[in-house]
């Protein structure tokens, strides 16, 4: 058979969403590279997707159903058919919805980021049945809302506008582990002149490259914010008829501005003054200045009100008015997704509804029936996410998951820490096996996902498996007999989609500057600094730091931070061998400081520690961790780890001041040898 090749996007959770050629001889998918044709990506992989085919032909591929035969979290399991896996399931949703539906909760995010396989038929299976619905905002919530509520959507600057800054500051954002395609523009902006400032606690593969890194304390992003507005105002560094005619209470942050001098904002951040006042300078005198912003920086208490702040900066300068200035976040607001049309939400019960935060799930499994809560959670689907690694407070986790009580079904590729928990665990396909389509948080173009090669073994996609349940429960709906194709085609308002679907892409027309006279998606089409719902925005401290917890923080003085290891997407790719080989093992860096102080030395085992559990693991003496922050690389399967658990067993359940977003990063500990 003559090689051919296939139109296919990345499925997963980065900005970039690649379009991909995948060639398949003889049925087998031989080569998984980037299309050169697409200009966000320009055919460059990251290392993880370049290896794709490692994933699909992995040795422990999931390929046929199972069901438990033996204690909770054995991963002991016995093979049954379709028919009767499916059969049983329905029969015990349909039991526990007799009762009260509210009882049954889905768990998914972005272990895919397709419209089709994500939240389609999905979504309408289980808002047809009535379930629990899941607030899905353990990512990026807090700085998406916080982004909507200043913009009016998730929307910024083009990507590849930033090639013609001459100031980027790379803010909360390691962008050659998790962004390559806007690094790549960042060093021709950098080869052209630009000047590049990383903002992050960790010395990242990023901050290495910038010509300045700002090693701030996590959770003090908002307070660096002020502090350069105080000094754009002191300066009179600012842009008055564009604050004047396109934003909304300026006054009110203005005041809030002027009472955080460069020198208090240092004392909060671990910064010098002269820091914030040289780069307080930059920002405001080399132009054209952007600022790519990312969602690091977001997993704290005050997250949500440090991304208004940051949000806000462009508007002061004016950097809006050039193609090159302004700020991205996320460009997902660009994308004319129908989301009532994927998703049907019109086919919720008119009855009481129950909403479970997928960042307190250990809380939730754990909770009896009450008043308050209303039923306690009988069963759970899981699919597209692999909650006992990745949700935080993973011991409470664990302890929900386990209860002998708790239906479990999970639809995975492979024999996650989740799984072990299941009763029973469905084959789902990769992205190589089903047909999807893809919009981006990172540029301003839709693709179309064919599948290259037939599903391996009885994998199936996970529309397939909520089409039978909802066919096996009688819901007659002409939803639930739609196709995939059907699907993909009504995803996206005035979109070709026979033109989609023949060159792999199409481009959201977006205008180079699309804020540079204003215009702004809010009701009035001006930036909204003082919104009425959430008043200005202010520093916010996180829940756990020397400054606002003392008492804390004299048992457990280390602040903690917990990114994803280069080689890893959250904890997707964690069991391909030749990425584990790069990463090696599970780390905690520490500043040399630090591990003197403790006694502490390179390559030991140590735990860290605090109130809610001990994650053990190999310790790396590094200058990459600044003094007073430890550094938790993750996020790996805890069946990999020392001790069986991750660095989640450490993280809490606690909530961002809006977007209630996970605070990942809002974590004190102590270290100590093991």
């Amino acid at each position: 058979m003559n090689p051919r090749t296939v139109h296919c996007a990345c499925p997963h959770d980065c900005p970039d969403t690649c379009a991909i050629r995948v060639t398949v001889e003889d049925g087998v998918a031989a080569r998984v590279q980037g299309d050169p044709d697409h200009p966000p990506t320009n055919g460059a992989l990251c290392t993880k997707v370049a290896r794709y085919t490692e994933r699909v032909y992995h040795p422990e591929r999931l390929l046929h159903p199972l069901k438990r035969s033996g204690p909770k979290g054995s991963g002991r399991f016995e093979r049954v058919g379709w028919n009767e896996a499916l059969a049983d399931i329905a029969a015990r949703l349909q039991s526990i919805a007799s009762r009260d539906p509210r009882a049954i909760l889905p768990y998914s995010y972005a272990g895919t980021m397709g419209l089709v396989q994500g939240e389609s038929i999905a979504a309408r299976f289980f808002h047809r049945i009535g379930a629990s619905l899941l607030d899905r905002t353990i990512c990026a919530n807090a700085g998406g809302t916080a982004l909507a509520a200043t913009y009016g959507k998730k929307v910024g600057m083009l990507a590849e506008n930033f090639r013609d800054s001459r100031l980027i500051l790379i803010w909360g954002s390691n962008s050659i582990a998790s962004n390559l395609h806007f690094w790549t523009i960042a060093q021709a902006a950098k080869r052209a002149g630009a000047k590049l400032v990383c903002i992050d606690p960790r010395r990242t593969e990023t901050a290495e490259k910038c010509h300045e890194h700002l090693a701030l304390l996590p959770g003090t992003d908002g307070a660096l914010a002020l502090a350069l507005m105080h000094e754009l105002i002191e300066n009179d560094w600012l842009d008055h008829d564009y604050l004047e005619r396109h934003t909304d209470g300026w006054p009110e942050l203005r005041a809030e501005a002027l009472a955080w001098d460069p020198a208090r904002a240092a004392a909060v951040c671990g910064l010098e003054a002269d820091q914030i006042r040289s780069l307080a300078r930059d920002y405001a005198t080399i132009r054209p200045a952007a600022i790519r912003l990312n969602y690091g920086m977001q997993r704290v208490r005050g997250g949500g009100s440090a991304v208004r702040l940051v949000a806000a900066l462009p508007c002061l300068t004016g950097a809006w008015r050039d193609p090159a200035g302004g700020l991205l976040l996320s460009a997902g607001g660009w994308a004319p997704v129908r989301r009532a049309a994927l998703e049907r939400p019109d086919l919720l019960p008119t009855g009481p509804r129950r909403v479970i935060n997928m960042s307190t799930i250990g809380d939730a499994l754990t909770a009896p029936s009450s008043a308050d809560f209303g039923p306690a959670v009988e069963a759970v689907i899981v699919y597209n996410s692999n909650p006992i690694a990745v949700a935080p407070d993973s011991g409470k986790v664990v302890a929900g998951f386990a209860r002998e009580d708790l239906f479990t079904v999970v639809l995975e590729q492979f024999q996650t820490d989740t799984a072990d928990f299941a009763d029973y665990v469905l084959p789902a396909t990769t992205q190589l096996e089903h047909f999807d389509v893809h919009s981006s948080y990172g540029h301003h173009y839709l693709l179309v996902n064919e599948p290259a090669i037939a599903p391996l073994g009885e994998a199936r996609p996970n529309t397939a498996v909520f089409r039978d349940l909802a066919a096996r429960l009688g819901f007659t709906e002409p939803c639930f007999a739609e196709t995939d194709e059907e699907i993909g085609a009504s995803a996206f308002e005035g979109i070709d989609f026979a033109e989609l679907r023949r060159v792999g892409w199409v481009r959201i027309p977006v205008p180079a500057a699309p804020f540079s006279d204003g215009g702004f998606p809010t009701p009035n089409g001006r930036a909204q600094f003082a919104p009425a719902d959430l008043g200005v925005a202010t520093y916010v401290p996180p829940y756990e730091s020397r400054q606002s917890a003392p008492e804390l923080a004299a048992r457990y003085p280390l602040a903690m931070i917990s990114p994803p290891a280069r080689h890893f997407l959250n904890s997707s790719f964690v069991n391909v061998t030749s990425l584990r080989s790069i990463e090696g093992e599970p780390l905690i860096e520490m500043h040399p400081s630090d591990a003197a102080a403790r006694g502490l030395s390179d390559g030991v085992v140590v735990r860290a520690y605090n109130d809610r559990g001990e994650y053990r693991c190999r310790l790396a003496v590094t200058d990459r961790a600044r003094p007073g922050v430890v550094v938790g690389l993750g996020v790996w399967w805890r069946k990999f780890g020392v001790a069986g658990t991750n660095a989640n067993e450490v993280t809490g359940q606690a909530l961002t001041d809006i977007g209630r977003g996970a605070t990942f990063y809002d974590c004190l500990v102590e270290v100590a040898a093991a």
